[in-house]
């Protein structure tokens, strides 16, 4: 359903290596580097997660994104880069009944403050 998601960073390099660490276990991966802008993909190529240098003014609002992973291992697997990077972690992995059963995601926190989580949605 969604196409694309960009966000601007303070730190583009810390921003890029934060996310390829993060989401390695994914599969997503930079495919397109034009310098002051990022496109990361998954295994289909195309990219549909882009990182940008911040070019508006204003104070930065938390958003909220949430990567998709194939199960639970996975999601284990993305919270061990979480803590391999030494970032915030929100909510370590576990199953959130409140919004389906086998709901299972850990929440992590970016280098810009925004909340980042890998979510499986198997049994």
């Amino acid at each position: 359903m969604l196409d694309h998601l960009s966000v601007q960073c303070d730190d583009l390099p810390a921003s890029r290596s934060f996310y390829e660490t993060l989401l390695a276990p994914l599969g997503i991966k930079v495919a397109m580097d034009f310098g002051d802008t990022l496109g990361l993909a998954g295994p289909d190529g195309f990219p549909k997660f882009w990182l940008g240098k911040t070019t508006t003014g204003g104070p930065q609002r938390e958003i909220h994104v949430a990567f998709t992973a194939a199960d639970r291992a996975t999601v284990d697997a993305v919270y061990a880069a979480a803590q391999e990077l030494g970032v915030e972690i929100l909510h370590e992995p576990r199953e959130w009944p409140e919004y389906h059963p086998g709901y299972y995601a850990v929440f992590v926190r970016d280098p810009d403050g925004n909340n980042v989580e890998a979510v499986s949605h198997g049994g």
